[in-house]
């Protein structure tokens, strides 16, 4: 197929091209390569897909409403996986306008593209962080959601009601993909495991929020795109037993899906930063603090409906996977 995929200079987005050219799709892979953080690492990774036949680079902003009109016309997707965003939570908190621009004109523009050039499935990146407030464990799609807590979690929960509107209004298939905290080779500079392997390794001590007591349902890169793909071929259906009465979030009458995607097998920081320390083979010199505004203090994934409607399986320990971070990172930064 011809795919369109958003954000193909970032950690996800470049993994995801590489598995859909594996498999001989075409994919077209837009990205303003912004300086959020270290630009050297997304044109490493953007390099390594400009190597591979059937890989097309579109190096524009998806909040350019005129670009990305013509993009789609000049493109014809027959799929969009939408995983372009302004991420993190903290850095909500300091540059809000960025999430209103990235997040909200952006995915605007995206469902557009989708509604007038007959795309036959959107899938998108939703976030763990939209459950907010919600204390009982494991995070449900069938649980409520109105109570975000950073403006981060908003955006993202505003991408689910969009998406919700359009599959309603065009019979656009839509499905949302709730995130839980990513890892793996080619990370993000401001992700813990990419922090706390930096300073480990330089001797620094490292910030550790919450006291070393926030629990994260981990989930390695390989896992979440496996399930992306899995999703990406399974179109998003309309839900028969949908009823206004009592009416499920996490399905609708309209062809629109919202799915967790994680390990299902929360680990707490302090375990995480242990393991790290284990194959560093260094100690970390640790700052313990109080819990930051806009963090919540554990995540969980339910991800039996994405087991039941596409048999994802995540197989990956965070040991394996801290292993072959550590060991991507020695590589790449020659240390």
């Amino acid at each position: 197929m011809k795919i369109l995929v958003t954000g193909t200079a970032g950690f996800i987005g470049s993994h995801l091209a590489h598995r859909l050219l594996d498999r001989g799709d075409e994919v077209i892979g837009v990205d303003n390569v912004n300086d959020y953080y270290d630009v050297n690492l997304k044109e490493a990774r953007l390099a390594r897909l400009l190597e591979r036949d059937g890989f097309t680079e579109v190096r524009e902003d998806v909040a350019d409403r005129d670009v990305m009109a013509t993009v789609f016309r000049d493109h014809k997707p027959e799929r969009v996986v939408h995983l372009a965003a302004q991420a993190g939570v903290r850095y909500s908190l300091e540059n809000p306008h960025a999430y209103v621009d990235a997040n909200l004109v952006g995915f605007m523009n995206i469902l557009e593209g989708c509604r007038h050039n007959d795309v036959k499935h959107l899938v998108y990146a939703s976030s763990s962080s939209v459950y907010g407030a919600n204390e009982a464990m494991p995070f449900s799609v069938h649980d409520n959601v109105d109570h975000p807590l950073s403006l981060y979690a908003a955006s993202k929960k505003a991408n689910e009601l969009m998406a919700h509107t359009y599959s309603h209004l065009y019979n656009l298939p839509t499905t949302g993909l709730r995130f839980f905290t990513v890892y793996g080779p080619w990370g993000r500079p401001d992700m813990a495991l990419f922090i706390f392997t930096r300073k480990i390794l330089a001797g620094e001590p490292i910030d550790v929020f919450n006291h070393g007591h926030h629990r994260r349902d981990f989930t390695y890169i390989d896992d979440i795109v496996e399930g992306v793909v899995r999703t990406l071929d399974h179109v998003a259906p309309g839900n028969p037993d949908w009823s206004g009465e009592k009416p499920d979030p996490g399905t609708s009458r309209a062809p629109y899906r919202i799915y967790n995607i994680g390990s299902n097998n929360p680990v707490e920081l302090s375990r995480f930063i242990e393991i790290i320390e284990e194959r560093l083979g260094r100690k970390a010199e640790k700052n313990l603090l109080p819990l930051q505004a806009g963090d919540v203090p554990a995540t969980y994934a339910d991800v039996d409906a994405l087991i039941e409607d596409v048999d994802y399986k995540p197989s990956t320990t965070v040991e394996d996977g801290i292993a072959r971070f550590v060991d991507w990172y020695r590589s790449f930064y020659n240390v």
